[in-house]
This record gives structure tokens, C-alpha cells and sequence, in this order.
């Protein structure tokens, strides 16, 4: 009698910690991703692009509000991509990291160096689930 007891309370204590460690690791594990898609003129050569490539890949040294980042061109065989050559994802602990980001003096730069190229941008911002 004692045995099932004790195993049954070994049991309850072991899930709840189990729970416990869920839905710690799950706040833990949230990020807010920041998805930037480039769309350049026709004015943009290679040599541009390349340049803007290593500008925004360079932020992340610039910036410590940025926890992950990382890009890549489009490959897609759908042929959806309506003009959309370049992905881009920063990631953020929190909506302030990227507060701090958005106005930052190395940002803001790398746009200038994007903005006579771009043709288009699209960016959409969301909470890892």
C-alpha cells in the first residue's frame, strides 16, 4: 500500500514538474521574428546588391538587440515571388529590442544604402508559436 502511494505521488510530482518545465521553456522559447523581403530596381547591379547584402548582414555586429539573423535569395520553383529576390530574418527577444533597432543610427544607414535600389520592401513582424 505504501509503494502505490508513494508511486503515485512520484508520479503526480514528476508531471507537474513536467508542466512546469513546458510552459517555462515555452516563454523561454518565443522570439519576435522581423521578415524583410526585397524587391530591387532595375538600376540595382549585381555589384549593388552585394554591397546591401553585406551592409544588412553586418548589423548584427552593430546592433546587440539583434538575437539571430540570417538571409537568403529566393529559389522557389512556384514563380511567386512577384519581384521579391531577397529574404531577411531578424530576430528579437522583445518588442523593445526591436524599438531600439528600428531608429538605430546603423539601421538607418544601411537603409541609405538600400534606398536607391529598392524597388519594393515588404516586412512582417510576428511571435514565434
Amino acid at each position: 500500500m505504501k509503494s502505490n502511494i508513494l508511486l503515485s505521488i512520484t508520479v503526480c510530482v514528476s508531471f507537474f514538474l513536467f508542466l512546469g518545465c513546458a510552459n517555462t521553456s515555452e516563454k523561454e522559447e518565443k522570439k519576435l521574428r522581423h521578415v524583410v523581403l526585397f524587391k530591387f530596381n532595375n538600376d540595382a547591379n549585381e555589384e549593388d546588391i552585394t554591397r546591401i547584402e553585406q551592409a544588412f548582414a553586418a548589423l548584427p555586429a552593430k546592433i546587440p538587440e539583434i538575437m539571430e539573423f540570417e538571409w537568403g535569395i529566393d529559389n522557389s520553383e512556384e514563380g511567386l515571388h512577384q519581384g521579391f529576390s531577397h529574404s531577411f530574418l531578424v530576430t528579437f527577444k522583445s518588442e523593445e529590442d526591436r524599438a531600439i533597432y528600428l531608429p538605430h543610427h546603423d539601421h538607418l544607414a544601411f537603409v541609405e544604402i538600400l534606398q536607391p535600389f529598392l524597388d519594393d520592401v515588404l516586412v512582417i513582424d510576428y511571435w514565434t508559436n
